[in-house]
């Protein structure tokens, strides 16, 4: 049998969920690995929607679970469900959802909560010494939670390339070691089993990050 891995989303799109081409690299790289991939989603309001033509916020409100449905092709499960005891790792795409709608990362940076159900699950895979891969922004998640850890969201010098890289800043302030590393490269954590590649935090050929997540899901499966 193959390693069955809980993939966690948190919504659909960029601007208000998880990161479409992101979460799709994740399940491709799943199945080449020969792992199941388990797909999970909070039944939760997202934050808010956001126009992808525009940019802008809608009126509209949308459940994390039902838009995230629609990138597992509607096999997913709500998060309160999730059981670590029958699950070999755990993964995180990115995409704003993660600072909108699994944590307060957004609006409130290293202040942030992190939602209870979220927070519980990746507790309850690093106690059970369980890997657990993140990219994009998801590595906010762990830097908040497991103090000290070692991470990548890419580099920590702003420029074209890496518009994103005070993110990495921030995660110095919360205390944890920030790795620069390239898009198409991963950091391991290996005394807390985390493995993280910037994928969307760098602004690269889509092809590149399609390579570093496949890089991050392979380590994640190898330690599983």
């Amino acid at each position: 049998m193959g390693k069955r891995v809980a993939v966690v989303l948190a919504g659909c799109g960029v601007y208000d969920g998880s990161e479409i081409h992101e979460s799709s690299a994740v399940l491709v790289h799943l199945s080449r690995e020969g792992a199941q991939a388990e797909v999970y989603a909070p039944d939760v309001d997202q934050m808010h929607v956001v126009d992808h033509v525009k940019g802008q916020p809608t009126q509209e409100k949308r459940n994390v679970l039902v838009e995230s449905a629609r990138i597992a092709r509607g096999n997913i499960k709500d998060l309160a469900k999730l059981d670590v005891q029958g699950l070999d790792a755990l993964i995180i795409p990115g995409g704003f959802g993660v600072a909108k709608n699994l944590s307060t990362w957004a609006t409130q940076g290293k202040n942030c909560i992190i939602s209870k159900e979220v927070e519980d699950v990746l507790k309850a895979f690093h106690a059970a010494k369980k890997p657990i891969g993140l990219c994009c922004i998801s590595p906010v998640l762990a830097a908040k939670i497991f103090p000290g850890c070692e991470l990548t969201v890419g580099h920590d010098t702003e420029c074209e390339k890496w518009p994103y890289a005070k993110t990495a800043e921030t995660m110095k302030e919360l205390g944890c070691k920030h790795v620069n590393k390239h898009v198409t490269e991963i950091h391991v954590d290996v005394k807390n089993k985390l493995v993280t590649t910037s994928a969307f935090m760098c602004n690269a050929p889509i092809h590149e990050i399609y390579d570093g997540i496949g890089k991050m899901v392979k380590e994640v499966v190898r330690l599983a």
